[in-house]
């Protein structure tokens, strides 16, 4: 005798499937719970075309911040609004070129407020190309900007209540190597070398984001020595054999751009972060400041600051050589803030 599909089968099939969903869940959670992993905001295109979004509506005493990682780290948004009731917006992009968002806000917006831009040598003086990675990852997000939907966004709102109380949704478009979603996991599936080529080293996130972006380098990262050293080891395959910087080439692409954004009485401000060990070492040679950094003032006029002419930015320590931890990007940001507002180059707003 055959069994008869009734309402009551149905629902408890519907019942039985959300309890296995949910326990599964639960379980999951609970599992990278205990691996000391916590919920973590997605340093991705939708969040970052969120505070692009907000540029367009700034006033001249506002405060916008481009460039590579060491601007995301190093300058924390809750001490710059401390000493001048202004919060930045944050757009630098870890591993980025400045340029592509320089272009963007000077060419579509009307913004004519404080802009910092970031200098990462090797990055930064990088010859100007839309093929280069760094060009190519930053303008990924100005594009998408341009052309995200309103579901795009939906889908965005929808899904921070998600990361922010699930770990086990830990994942980033910087792919990282520890990011435990489940594409992720099976990406991290090693098959061997088949190419010849070495495997990249393991490259695992160091980093903890928040809604504003502000980001701040894991306490792990800072103070854990064995895996401080994964992150150098990264580092060092990746940029071991990087060439000189082509000498000019990025300082005249950049500088028509300052021109303009001047012109408009915008108010560019230039920032070089510290480095220590093997990246000073490479910049030295690559990027030698009198060559680039040097040039870079001459060219543009603007107002610059470059971490060894200042005693209160030279002292610090990068513990993998090329991001302050959370608490010297605290003094990093104190320190620097009050040398704009000394040099009386921000709006009077942000200092009375």
């Amino acid at each position: 005798m055959s069994r008869i599909d009734t309402p009551m089968n149905h629902r408890k099939a519907l019942w039985i499937t959300l309890i296995l969903s949910l326990f599964s869940v639960i379980s999951w959670e609970v599992y990278w719970r205990s691996k000391g992993r916590i919920p973590d905001l997605s340093d991705d295109k939708f969040l970052w075309a969120e505070k692009r979004a907000q540029v367009e509506d700034l006033d001249k005493n506002s405060v916008v911040i481009i460039g590579s990682s060491r601007v995301l780290f190093n300058l924390q948004l809750p001490e710059w609004e401390k000493l001048t009731g202004t919060k930045p917006i944050q757009l630098a992009t870890a591993g980025g070129h400045a340029v592509p968002v320089l272009e963007d806000i000077v060419k579509n917006t009307d913004y004519s407020g404080t802009l910092i831009v970031g200098v990462t040598p090797g990055i930064f003086f990088s010859k100007p190309s839309k093929e280069s990675r760094s060009w190519g990852r930053t303008q990924k997000r100005v594009d998408y900007y341009h052309k995200r939907t309103y579901a795009d966004r939906l889908n965005h709102f929808l899904s921070l209540p998600l990361q922010n109380n699930l770990a086990f949704l830990s994942a980033a478009e910087n792919e990282w190597a520890d990011d435990i979603d489940l594409k992720s996991l099976l990406r991290a599936t090693k098959w061997g070398v088949r190419t010849g080529r070495e495997n990249d080293p393991p490259f695992n996130s160091f980093q903890y984001l928040d809604i504003d972006r502000n980001t701040r380098m894991s306490h792990k990262c800072a103070h854990d020595t064995a895996f401080t050293n994964t992150v150098k080891r990264v580092w060092k395959f990746h940029n071991e054999k990087a060439k000189k910087s082509p000498k000019d080439e990025a300082v005249l692409y950049i500088e028509k751009l300052v021109k303009k954004f001047e012109d408009r009485g915008g108010n560019l401000i230039f920032l070089q972060s510290p480095s220590t060990g093997f990246y000073k070492e490479q910049e030295a040679k690559n990027q030698p400041r009198k060559e680039f950094w040097d040039v870079l003032m001459q060219k543009t006029g603007v107002k610059g600051y470059h971490y060894e002419d200042y005693e209160s930015l030279k002292n610090f320590d990068c513990p993998e050589w090329s991001h302050l931890s959370g608490e010297d990007a605290d003094k990093f940001t104190n320190a620097f803030v009050n040398i704009l507002i000394k040099d009386s180059v921000l709006p009077q707003s942000q200092h009375q």
